[in-house]
């Protein structure tokens, strides 16, 4: 029995949540996954893992083991990147994370003209309107937007965005310019959510921030939808300014109440700051955080 290939296999079938998942991510057999599994209980005359017919349950001694691997296999991987020359010349493999528009609108284009000047380097963009975790997830850099907590990550800040409240000019004309705040109770408004429904914006009047409840007529879970049933005229949204650009330079929306707009938001790119930073990172930092900035400032 290979055991650190055992231990891979654990680590696939937990983080998948099922032993197929694992099958999936790794592309082995299915029974291949499961005797790995069984050969790593029998050897360690202990079982690791409850097997029902929704999900794997890890038992204590499952769980307090699954930990250990995954230290090992994180500080064998760390060998494996020096031993390829990771910290020697910018080469290997890299995961970034973006919001998914701004991604798509602008870290997309940066990392493509980042492989063409260094072709030794392959990189993963995964984007996500929600925050995924750094460490847990293997990312090498993340791009956030909004305050940072407290935390080790390092951050560069790029610029900021600010959100911005619209509507069609169909909807405008028939429903009146809001001329405050308080008037958007007579509106149909359109929230953007993700997991959590959406019924209250802030707003800032001078030094005070306000929050306003609104009544969503229609709510959807991509910016790009929001954008979408704006110009309709389903009502009004509010969606970062990056987001709605586009609709707003050509007349497809209308800003209203931005002299009541909150703070802009910063936007960072982050990455864990290990003690020894590959030169992939490195290269891919100092390439992307001017580009970015230009973008962010035009924007």
């Amino acid at each position: 029995m290979d055991r650190f290939e055992a231990m891979r296999t654990l680590v696939a079938a937990v983080n998948g949540g099922s032993l197929s998942a694992a099958s999936r991510t790794l592309g082995v057999p299915l029974p291949t996954v499961s005797r790995r599994v069984s050969d790593l209980e029998a050897h360690l005359r202990a079982q690791l893992v409850v097997r029902t017919s929704r999900k794997l349950l890890l038992t204590d001694a499952g769980q307090a083991f699954v930990a250990t691997c995954r230290r090992i296999l994180d500080e064998l991987d760390e060998a494996e990147r020096f031993a390829t020359g990771e910290y020697r010349a910018p080469r290997g493999d890299m995961l970034i994370t973006a919001p998914i528009m701004f991604g798509r609108m602008h870290v997309e284009p940066v990392v493509l003209e980042f492989l063409k000047a260094y072709p030794e380097i392959n990189v993963r963009l995964v984007l996500a309107d929600y925050v995924v975790d750094l460490v847990e997830n293997h990312v090498d850099l993340a791009v956030r937007i909004g305050p940072l907590p407290d935390s080790s990550l390092v951050a560069t800040k790029l610029g900021a965005v600010r959100w911005v409240t619209c509507a069609s000019p169909s909807y405008l004309a028939a429903r009146s310019m809001p001329g405050n705040v308080e008037a958007l109770a007579a509106h149909d408004c359109i929230a953007f959510e993700r997991l959590y429904t959406t019924d209250v914006w802030t707003f800032q009047k001078g030094a005070e921030t306000v929050a306003v409840p609104i009544r969503p007529r229609f709510a959807v879970n991509t910016a790009d939808g929001a954008i979408d049933a704006a110009i309709a005229g389903a009502g009004i949204a509010r969606i970062l300014s990056y987001q709605a650009a586009e609709a707003i330079a050509d007349g497809r929306l209308v800003v209203v109440l931005e002299a009541f707009q909150p703070e802009p938001l910063p936007v960072h790119l982050v990455h864990t700051g290990q003690a020894i930073m590959p030169l992939k990172l490195r290269a891919f930092a100092d390439f992307a955080t001017p580009r970015l900035k230009d973008r962010l400032s035009s924007a």
